[in-house]
């Protein structure tokens, strides 16, 4: 195991008291740096790990000319474009190659994956070929029309030897894991897991599969931050749900400091007598209060306690989400050796109008991907703005952004649209 580096303790310093959407972006791109050890670990377990070292082919992929069919390999210079027969020398299945020179007008039986032999360059497949005996000397008759080439693959078609195939942050597919397995790589250098600690706080919190009290709500932020944090290679620390008692949360954040890389929770960041998490983290740490210039999801807190990054989102679970993916997951994946996330976003035409916005303010409405009369896509608004409508969040595909200076948005303009 090794360390990747240390949280600065100002890394979220800022000097404004609200920060506009793209500021916010360009302070974390700017000031965050891998804070997660690294491992080598055998391949088969890297599927879904960052990768912590380059991956260079040390050998060409593949390794030698082969056929990409069963079939009969032989001398392209020897076809006749109205095809031909071949005298049948050799059999060559894969994983056993011959060195013996296929002769002038012979042919060899050869199985998809199998080396060609000495002196062969094109394929015929076996369907379109027919075999003939004379004389106790097996003949094909190899059909007209081939290309030269046809039916082979080259060496290092796929990866020629000294391509690097993949870059350090890269997360690891298995389309990935694949590429390196055919350079015959073993082992893998990968960031390790990032340790999460998630929890919630209120006296009337519950998990589900509890009864209700008058007054009492079900924890549904806990499950969308842990179902959102598993998209990224974590280990989670269920904190629990913390009752309003001041000194056992901060001695359970004190705590949990020591061992996790990030502490993660919603709700709790204003200054009303029950919110202990905000002078918990006065207490404790350096509190970056942002109020970020957005909706919904303004009340968003930064902070550190030591070398652990705190990441208070909004309470609404909508506004958990909208700032967990534009924020919160870019934070996760840098400080796990991963690439800054930002989200992906395309334009599609607005199936809907909004008379008055407000300007200095970026807006992202909850979107729902359809098609018009003409087949062309589009992008509706959910009918409800309301930040704690989980309802929104499960019919929605996406975000829909609409940018600080927009003073409203008519039907048929260009939005721009960020997927789930």
């Amino acid at each position: 195991m090794a360390d990747t580096g240390k949280l600065l303790d100002d890394c979220f310093l800022h000097d404004r008291d609200r920060l506009r959407h793209h500021e916010a972006l360009d302070i974390l791109r700017e000031r965050l740096l891998p804070v997660a050890g690294t491992t080598r670990i055998p391949l088969e377990e890297t599927c879904g790990q960052i990768l912590a070292e380059e991956i260079v082919a040390n050998r060409d992929v593949p390794q030698a000319d082969n056929s990409a069919v069963d079939g009969y390999a032989f001398r392209f210079t020897d076809h006749d474009p109205a095809g031909g027969f071949f005298r049948l020398e050799q059999r060559i299945a894969a994983g056993h190659p011959s060195e013996t020179e296929i002769g002038p007008w012979g042919a060899a039986r050869i199985f998809t994956g199998a080396i060609m032999p000495p002196g062969c360059d094109t394929v015929a497949m076996q369907e379109d070929c027919e075999l003939h005996d004379q004389d106790g000397q097996s003949f094909v008759i190899v059909p007209a029309g081939l290309k030269p080439g046809a039916n082979c693959r080259k060496a290092g078609e796929d990866v020629v030897a000294g391509t690097v195939l993949l870059h350090p942050g890269h997360l690891l597919r298995p389309q990935d894991v694949a590429a390196i397995a055919s350079t015959g790589q073993a082992q893998v250098l990968v960031y390790e897991k990032l340790k999460i600690g998630l929890l919630s706080t209120g006296d009337e919190i519950r998990r589900p599969g509890t009864d209700l009290e008058a007054g009492e709500v079900y924890d549904s932020n806990h499950f969308l931050l842990r179902s959102l944090t598993q998209t990224l290679p974590v280990e989670i620390e269920d904190l629990g749900v913390l009752k309003d008692d001041a000194a056992f949360i901060e001695e359970t954040l004190s705590s949990a400091s020591e061992r996790c890389d990030v502490l993660l929770t919603t709700g709790g960041a204003s200054r009303g007598e029950e919110d202990h998490i905000l002078r918990t983290l006065d207490r404790l740490g350096k509190r970056h209060m942002w109020q970020l210039a957005i909706k919904p999801g303004r009340p968003m807190m930064f902070g550190q306690i030591g070398s652990c990054v705190f990441l208070g989102l909004p309470g609404n679970p909508v506004a958990a989400m909208v700032c967990f993916l534009l924020y919160a997951r870019p934070v996760l994946s840098v400080l796990g050796g991963g690439p800054f996330l930002e989200a992906r976003r395309f334009q599609v035409p607005a199936d809907f109008s909004v008379p008055r916005k407000k300007t200095d303010r970026r807006e992202f409405y909850r979107g729902i991907l359809a098609s018009d009369e003409t087949g062309r896509t589009i992008a509706r608004k959910f009918e409800r703005d309301g930040s704690g409508l989980i309802t929104g969040l499960r019919e929605a595909d996406g975000l829909i952004e609409i940018p600080e200076d927009a003073t409203s948005v008519e039907r048929g303009s260009l939005v721009d649209f960020l997927p789930f």
